[in-house]
């Protein structure tokens, strides 16, 4: 039995004339507060408040940024003006140049300070490393079983 594959699903279904549901709804939006607007208001204001209103309900029908709807366009304008920022700090690669005789000529490679231990922290290290041999020690006894 063979079944008909469904093609074009990507494109949404023309329902109001050369309008699809959505773009229908943004345009009808539109003209109703504009309508309302004129109703309510003197016509100068009402026209100088419907105008952006008009621009934006056909950008939202109409207009693509990218390929993507104008409608997304604004929900992430939204969601990252409203949301929680996560800032990370991305440390950038330092500068690893070995030391060539011509750097050392211009004196561009600075010089490295080694830290100096002083005696009480050579002690702590000596000991906390003693602690952790003694601890963990290697029996020889299960080496000597494997070399029989």
């Amino acid at each position: 039995m063979r079944f008909q594959v469904p093609q074009f699903i990507e494109v949404e279904d023309k329902l109001f004339g050369p309008l699809t549901f959505k773009q229908f709804i943004y345009v009808a939006g539109g003209v109703g507060i504009c309508v309302i607007l004129f109703t309510l208001l003197p016509n100068f204001f009402a026209l100088l408040i419907s105008v952006p209103i008009v621009v934006f309900a056909l950008a939202l029908a109409f207009y693509k940024v990218n390929e993507r709807p104008f409608v997304q366009v604004v929900e992430s304008f939204f969601k990252y003006h409203l949301g929680n920022k996560l800032y990370i700090w991305k440390k950038m690669p330092t500068d690893n140049r070995q030391p060539t005789t011509d750097n050392l000529k211009t004196g561009e490679i600075r010089q490295v300070q080694v830290p100096k231990l002083s005696e009480s922290k050579l002690k702590e290290l000596t000991w906390s490393l003693d602690i952790k041999e003694n601890s963990n020690p290697v029996t020889r006894d299960s080496n000597s079983l494997t070399d029989n």
